[in-house]
């Protein structure tokens, strides 16, 4: 914008230049000066309603609101006198009038325009001529409470539901001499097409529309906005990938998922979508099906996007050994070696994947899924050196590596100490797991016992069904509600004949001649998992029983097997320790991510974990960290959504399964992928939460 287009006025006998068609308050605000306004929104077309933002013109009779009265050249415009001052007061008592005194208990206590807006203009509160509109609060709604006693009217609401998002649902409404605002025929915001973007809660200045107390969690509001994004760990943009789906641009929802991840398609495959937990949409009836949008975003991929993007950086000609090739240990050579080091991965088994490849059956998980990402980790340029397996560190650094990233994994299952644990028939979890997927000779008997309730627990009990047990149980402390298996596993699990005793302990394992013959249990009361991961049960006095078994399974929990040359410091479980803010380990140049650290966790908390120690490992070797590129095209989101009758009431995609008689027989894939009319309907149910973080925010007089 040249010089000769702006617009040339005097504020307070301050030359001000203004953008053309800029109000006078705007042209004020932008050059430092504060006028008082609350109807007036950066975002909003300009109302004029609340008349706080008076000024005096020169040549203009009265006191005209600046919200509303265009910039001109040459204008002289005054802010402050007294008849603009016993204006806005009277104008501010006005508002008050009908406003609660209930401060101290709002929501919007210190963070409330017209809390702040009393205190600019000095209202004293004897001066407010109070009434009590005694309208009822409407807590009908999902996400969202609507108190009309704290509306000013400010029309605001209206005007970000009609014409920031047109998606028109609210309307001033009149109840005997009190006005409020809500939707045409007073039905609910779900029967009237509201899109529930937020708009409308974000723009209120007093705290009458605002959202449902618990929902937006954290100290960090704008991340309490977007829920699925910040309960990400790898905190993929999904708001932004699903609108991607939305709009048919499916290699640019792929390109936003590998800016924080390089496993987009085994996520879209074993996720255990935190994100879901936490979506908005779930408020309404269910939330978005985001783990099968990204599957679908990454088997419509083409990488035409990200490929070329994706290169290493100059070579540092530091070398980099990472030892151990599952999501962790590849996460982190992949951005050490696009920040430009030598990466060489260390993996002791016969291929890369670990856990991926080791620990998931591949009716979870196709095997061609995890060479195709594994590929695109080679092709960046790391080497991957398999039946590598590393007993000293010391030799790594003998040989020329610089620094080490260690991501072994869990491999190493555990067995319950109780009598007969070690009788013929017993099997471990993981032991169990990599021989299946390896391909080699699993004996299982008829009658299978599962002792756990996670995921891994059901991977056993699936398996075992696949090959050829009759029936098979699955014990776990944990009641129903609160077994960690994630619920499609359980439904998928049930659905295959797979009974589950939930609120169980075993006390021994049952044989004869040393083989086993069943489990013996008591019913558990209570079960509470201390500080330290250990179970505190209280047991049903009286209640033993015992379940017939030929082949008991234990899935009860995992740690690392680190090598004693490695000299690292470990916790109590077996752990890893490192310092959490750094990731390094108690060796120099030694840092350490995934299951090895946490436990056994999930595949997106893997992946999370080496992106931390790729970043403080770059670090150390004089790199600065930034592993983030952008992938995906900047295109800025429309604000405009248009209207939503029957939005709310759309349904969520259900996944479309194999019948449990056909699968059970073999180890094929179980879920079936979204075609493209499926996925553009569900990603059509999403809320675009993060819109509300497009919209301004207004700046209270204390910024000026």
């Amino acid at each position: 914008m040249t010089d000769d287009s702006l617009v040339k006025l005097t504020i307070d006998g301050r030359e001000v230049e203004a953008r053309p068609g800029a109000s006078v308050l705007d042209a004020a605000l932008e050059a430092g000066i504060y006028v008082p306004h609350l109807c007036d929104h950066p975002d909003l077309p300009p109302y004029g309603v609340c008349r706080l933002c008076v000024v005096e013109i020169d040549g203009v009779e009265g006191l005209p609101s600046s919200c509303v009265t265009p910039a001109a050249e040459g204008m002289v415009v005054r802010t402050q006198s007294d008849q603009i001052t016993k204006s806005r007061r009277l104008s501010m008592e006005l508002l008050l009038a009908g406003h609660p005194v209930d401060c101290g208990i709002c929501q919007k206590y210190l963070n409330c325009e017209l809390q702040s807006l009393k205190q600019y203009l000095g209202v004293e509160e004897s001066r407010v001529k109070r009434r009590s509109k005694l309208l009822p609060l409407n807590t009908s709604n999902p996400l969202f409470v609507y108190d009309p006693n704290k509306c000013v009217l400010c029309g605001r609401c209206v005007r970000a539901c009609w014409e920031l998002r047109e998606v028109g649902v609210l309307y001033y409404k009149k109840q005997g001499k009190e006005s409020y605002i809500y939707t045409g025929e007073g039905a609910s915001l779900a029967d009237s097409g509201c899109r529930f973007c937020g708009a409308c809660a974000e723009v209120c200045p007093t705290g009458a529309i605002q959202d449902k107390e618990g929902l937006i969690k954290g100290d960090n509001r704008k991340a309490g906005l977007v829920p699925c994004k910040s309960n990400c760990p790898a905190e993929i943009d999904v708001p932004r990938y699903v609108r991607f789906i939305k709009d048919g641009d499916y290699p640019a929802a792929a390109a936003v998922i590998r800016e924080k991840v390089p496993f987009p398609w085994v996520l879209g495959y074993v996720c255990d979508h935190p994100c879901e937990t936490e979506c908005r949409r779930g408020e309404v009836n269910d939330p978005i099906s985001i783990r099968e949008l990204k599957r679908f975003a990454a088997e419509h991929d083409d990488g035409s996007l990200w490929r070329d993007k994706v290169t290493p950086k100059d070579s540092t000609e530091k070398r980099v050994a990472v030892i151990g090739s599952g999501p962790a240990g590849l996460t982190a050579a992949y951005y050490l070696r696009l920040q430009g080091h030598e990466v060489t991965i260390f993996e002791a088994l016969p291929e890369a994947g670990g856990m991926l490849r080791y620990g998931i059956p591949e009716y979870r998980l196709p095997r061609h899924v995890i060479q195709s990402e594994v590929g695109v980790i080679a092709e960046a340029g790391v080497e991957i050196l398999t039946g590598s397996k590393v007993e000293s560190l010391d030799e790594l650094f003998d040989r020329g590596y610089e620094g080490v990233v260690v991501a072994l994994g869990t491999h190493k299952g555990q067995k319950l100490r109780v009598p007969g644990a070690n009788s013929e028939g017993t099997l471990v979890s993981t032991d169990f797991l990599r021989d299946v997927n390896l391909g080699n000779e699993v004996a299982v008997g008829r009658r299978v016992v599962v002792l756990g309730g996670g995921n891994v627990a059901f991977d056993c009990a699936r398996a075992a069904r696949r090959l050829g047990a009759e029936e098979v149980y699955m014990a776990c402390l944990e009641c129903r509600d609160e077994m960690p298996a994630s619920e499609d596993e359980i439904r998928e699990g049930e659905e295959e004949g797979i009974v589950i005793r939930p609120a169980h302990t075993s006390t021994r394992i049952l044989a004869e001649d040393g083989k086993v013959t069943g489990v013996e249990f008591l019913d558990v009361a209570s079960c509470v998992f201390n500080d330290e991961g250990m179970p505190e049960i209280d047991t049903v006095e009286g209640s033993t029983h015992a379940l017939e078994a030929d082949t008991v399974i234990f899935a009860i929990g995992q740690r690392p097997d680190v090598p004693e040359g490695f000299d690292i410091d470990k916790t109590d479980r077996g752990l890893i320790e490192l310092d959490t803010y750094t990731f390094a380990t108690s060796r120099e140049g030694v840092f350490a991510a995934g299951d090895a650290v946490s436990g056994t966790a999930s595949v997106i908390k893997a992946i999370a974990s080496g992106r931390k120690a790729a970043i403080a490992l770059d670090k150390y070797l004089g790199g600065g960290g930034r592993i983030d590129r952008k992938l995906a095209p900047q295109v800025e989101p429309a604000k405009c959504l248009g209207p939503g009758p029957g939005f709310a009431a759309l349904g969520r995609a259900a996944d479309r399964c194999l019948l449990p008689e056909e699968r059970v027989g073999s180890f094929c894939e179980v879920v079936e992928s979204m075609d493209e009319d499926a996925a553009g309907e569900e990603s059509a149910r999403c809320l675009q939460c993060d819109l509300r973080l497009k919209i301004k925010s207004v700046e209270f007089w204390g910024s000026f």
